[in-house]
C-alpha cells in the first residue's frame, strides 16, 4: 500500500518510498545543492559553513544536515564547534555521534540483541516441553530397554 506524504519542503503530496521525506523535485533540488556544496569545498577546502552557504545561497541547516549524513566532513581540526555528538556534545566531524559514543552505542545494541534472543530461544523451549510427540518404533525399544 503506497505511503502518501507531503514534502517537507514544498508541501507537495508524493508517495513516501525512504529517506528524506522530500518530493521527487525537491529531491533533486538537494542532491544538486549537495553536489554543488562539494564542489565548492573541493575548490575551497578551508571555507566556513558560513562562507559556503552565503556563496552557494544554501542554508547552513541544509549544510549541517549533509554532515549529520555523513555525506560531508570537516577537515580542519581548528575549534570545530558546529557538530556536536548528540550523546555527549563533544565537538566531531561527522554523522551523529563520535567515535566512542557509536562504540558504546553498538556495545549496547549487541547487548540488548542478544537478550532478546535469549529469551525468545527460552520462550522456544518452553513451548515445545507441553507439546505432545509421538515415538517411533525404535525409540520405543530404546525407551523399553
Amino acid at each position: 500500500m503506497p505511503d502518501i506524504r507531503n514534502c517537507k519542503k514544498c508541501g507537495r503530496i508524493f508517495n513516501y518510498i525512504g529517506g528524506i521525506q522530500y518530493c521527487p523535485a525537491c529531491r533533486d533540488k538537494d542532491e544538486e545543492d549537495y553536489k554543488r556544496v562539494k564542489e565548492y569545498l573541493y575548490d575551497n577546502p578551508k571555507a566556513s559553513v558560513s562562507q559556503v552557504s552565503m556563496d552557494l545561497d544554501i542554508s547552513v541547516e541544509q549544510i549541517k544536515r549533509y554532515l549529520r549524513e555523513g555525506r560531508l566532513e570537516i577537515v580542519d581540526d581548528n575549534g570545530n564547534l558546529f557538530l556536536e555528538c548528540e550523546a555527549c556534545g563533544k565537538a566531531i566531524r561527522s554523522g551523529r555521534f563520535c567515535p566512542e559514543c557509536e562504540r558504546s552505542l553498538t556495545r549496547d545494541l549487541s547487548t540488548a540483541a542478544e537478550e532478546i534472543r535469549y529469551k525468545l530461544s527460552r520462550d522456544v523451549d518452553a513451548q515445545r516441553t507441553g507439546w505432545i510427540r509421538y515415538l517411533s518404533k525404535e525409540e520405543e525399544k530404546k525407551k523399553d530397554k
